[in-house]
């Protein structure tokens, strides 16, 4: 399960470029052929995100399909798959796409106070 490691990457990168501000939002776009699954990264997100800015924010994942250009034909195919085949036939593709894990975008909201600052109990 190397998503685990590839999510505590995604939540480090965040969390640096959050710059101190409160993430609220995550989106990742990962390609089909990336051999990355979103469920997992879905499943280790809050695990990781725990205790950093990061911590509650929404993550969006956008699954991307691959292109390939066909050797045979030059047909440009979308791919699904790893192994696919041409409508000519030919299963002699070229990958130009659907490998990626992209960081597409994060949203974030100035703290009120630090992430360190000592929590204040409420008194009713």
């Amino acid at each position: 399960m190397h998503e685990l490691s590839i999510t505590r990457n995604i939540v480090a990168i965040v969390n640096e470029h959050a710059k101190g501000e409160r993430v609220t939002e995550v989106t990742l776009e990962i390609g089909l052929l990336s051999a990355v699954l979103p469920d997992s990264i879905r499943f280790c997100f809050d695990i990781v995100a725990k205790g950093t800015a990061v911590e509650g924010a929404r993550l969006n994942i956008i699954e991307v399909a691959g292109h390939g250009r066909c050797r045979a034909c030059g047909q440009d195919v979308e791919l699904r798959h790893p192994i696919a085949r041409c409508s000519c036939g030919s299963s002699d593709l070229s990958r130009l796409s659907g490998e990626q894990l992209t960081i597409k975008q994060m949203v974030t909201t100035p703290c009120a106070q630090p992430a360190d600052a000592p929590i204040t109990p409420l008194r009713g």
